[in-house]
């Protein structure tokens, strides 16, 4: 399996000058300094632990998706039947922790907070989203920075904005961010508007999680950019 190695985000870093990348060291620093866990939650809403991710994931409620909301109620799109619309996710005290989440991306020290919570973390892998979406163009761009924050962290997003990718170039991405832009129908072809995709497929899937438990285990093909797409097989 692919080790994601050219995920990681040494050159994130490497781009900025050298006043710039000892701030950042700094701001880390001094948050954790100053806070512990209790209240790095207080103010993100706290991180998620899928069972199937080598790594911690934060999530935000399915039905806040710009486009996937839409999506879901159309038959043969990926998101019909979505599966962060089911199960442990309907439950008050998951949906809550969603929504305190989604309220936490508005807040001035989100970022400079979330990139602390990841780095107090033993992992070097992160799962954006798995639950929800990218909200805004301003969101984005936080996520950036958390990235930027957080540069031996190798960080996968999957979206399915492609309208908000169309705003900015794939040259922005921080060095350790993958961005896979996801197709809209099952057995659709990948989307053409962004470099690194990813498709459902009801043959022919490359992911290997169905067939060892249905976890990513030693696989961290999503995190890596020399693999251009990744095919899941339909739930």
């Amino acid at each position: 399996m692919s080790t994601g190695s050219s995920a990681q985000g040494s050159g994130a870093q490497a781009h900025k000058p050298a006043s710039e990348q000892a701030l950042d060291k700094y701001i880390i620093w001094d948050i954790n300094l100053i806070m512990n866990a209790q209240e790095r939650k207080k103010i993100t809403g706290g991180l998620s632990k899928p069972s199937k991710m080598p790594g911690y994931a934060y999530n935000l409620p399915a039905t806040e998706c710009n486009v996937g909301a839409k999506l879901a109620k159309v038959p043969g799109s990926v998101c019909h039947g979505c599966y962060a619309l089911k199960g442990r996710y309907r439950f008050p005290n998951v949906k809550e922790a969603m929504h305190r989440r989604l309220a936490s991306i508005d807040r001035e020290d989100w970022a400079e907070t979330m990139a602390a919570d990841i780095n107090a973390r033993a992992s070097r892998f992160f799962r954006w989203h798995d639950s929800g979406d990218i909200q805004s163009l301003e969101h984005l761009r936080k996520i950036f920075q958390v990235c930027r924050l957080t540069a031996d962290v190798a960080h996968w997003l999957p979206t399915r904005e492609a309208g908000l990718l169309s705003e900015l170039g794939p040259e922005e991405v921080p060095a350790n961010l993958t961005i896979r832009l996801s197709a809209t129908m099952i057995d659709g072809s990948p989307p053409k508007s962004w470099p690194l995709t990813s498709t459902v497929v009801t043959e022919g899937a490359s992911c290997p999680a169905p067939g060892q438990g249905n976890a990513c285990r030693d696989c961290r093909n999503c995190w890596d950019k020399d693999i251009k797409n990744i095919a899941y097989g339909k739930h």
